[in-house]
Order: C-alpha cells, then sequence, then structure tokens
C-alpha cells in the first residue's frame, strides 16, 4: 500500500488510508510531508508514527491491515429516550474508527478500532453529545464510560524491529 505520493496534490493519510488532496492538515515528521483527513488522524500519527508509517524496510502494523477492535458496553443512570439514542448513536456513527453503536434504554455498546480512535476521544465525544442532550446527560455520559488503559495495547505494536 502506498502511503505517500511526495510530489502529488492528492496523498492517502497514513492513519485511516482516506484519500486527501491538497495539505490542510499536514505535519512534518522526520523530514517527510504527511497529510491527514482530519485533526483526529494527525493528532493519532503524531502520538505514535510508527504504528502507521513503520519502519524503514519493516511495513508498520497499519500497512500490514493490523485492527485492534475494542467492544465496550456501559450502563446509564437513567435510560436515554429513543431520540436521545439517535442522536447519540448517530453522531458516534460519524467518528472515524466506530464501527458499531448500539443505545437500547440505559445500554450503550460500542465496538471500535483502536488504531483510528481511542477512548479518550471518545470520551470528549460523548461529552459534547451529553451538552446537546442537556441537563445531567454531560455527566451521565462521561461516567457510564469507563475506559481502561487502551494504549498499552497499541503500543507494543510501534516496537522497532530487532
Amino acid at each position: 500500500m502506498d502511503w505517500h505520493h511526495p510530489l502529488s496534490d492528492i496523498d492517502k493519510d497514513p492513519v485511516c488510508g482516506m484519500t486527501v488532496e491538497g495539505d490542510a492538515i499536514a505535519t512534518l515528521y522526520e523530514g517527510i510531508r504527511y497529510v491527514f483527513c482530519s485533526a483526529q488522524c494527525r493528532e493519532r500519527f503524531t502520538a505514535t508514527p510508527y504504528l502507521y508509517i513503520g519502519y524503514p524496510g519493516h511495513p508498520s502494523p497499519r500497512q500490514r491491515g493490523v485492527q485492534v477492535m475494542k467492544r465496550r458496553s456501559f450502563r446509564l443512570a437513567q435510560p436515554l429516550s429513543s431520540q436521545e439514542a439517535d442522536l447519540l448513536c448517530d453522531d458516534l456513527r460519524g467518528m472515524m474508527g466506530v464501527h458499531e453503536i448500539h443505545a437500547d434504554g440505559d445500554l450503550v455498546k460500542i465496538t471500535y478500532d483502536l488504531m483510528e480512535v481511542d477512548a479518550e476521544l471518545i470520551e470528549a465525544r460523548l461529552l459534547q453529545i451529553g451538552l446537546r442532550l442537556g441537563q445531567e446527560w454531560p455527566e451521565q455520559l462521561r461516567l457510564g464510560f469507563i475506559h481502561f488503559l487502551e494504549e498499552s495495547e497499541v503500543l507494543g505494536l510501534e516496537e522497532p524491529p530487532h
């Protein structure tokens, strides 16, 4: 998979693989310009670049098609109405890396690829959704979404070749 075309106006985002025209969101890393489809992808890349670009002569986990799928279920103190559940699901589905989201009453289930999105980004989005829902939803969603130390699961993939 060719992730970077240094002389082209069209590049591929090294995190998600989307085609990106121009360099509206770009960064220079080790003398090479990388472009991104979103600030989310740029943040993921700058935190752990070798997960996405590999080491010389060794493809990265992303280039090899590695996914780190996470499934989280959490309960809320009170059930969501059908409108609230629809808003929550539609908004989270719009996040890169979120593969599935189901909300039924007080139970929310989410499946996402840790190579593209992490619990911190999802938690931040849940807070934004909660603000739109009003009342005490921001705190309920934040408290409901309990995350573990996910970084240890993907950081082990970034080790240099022996």
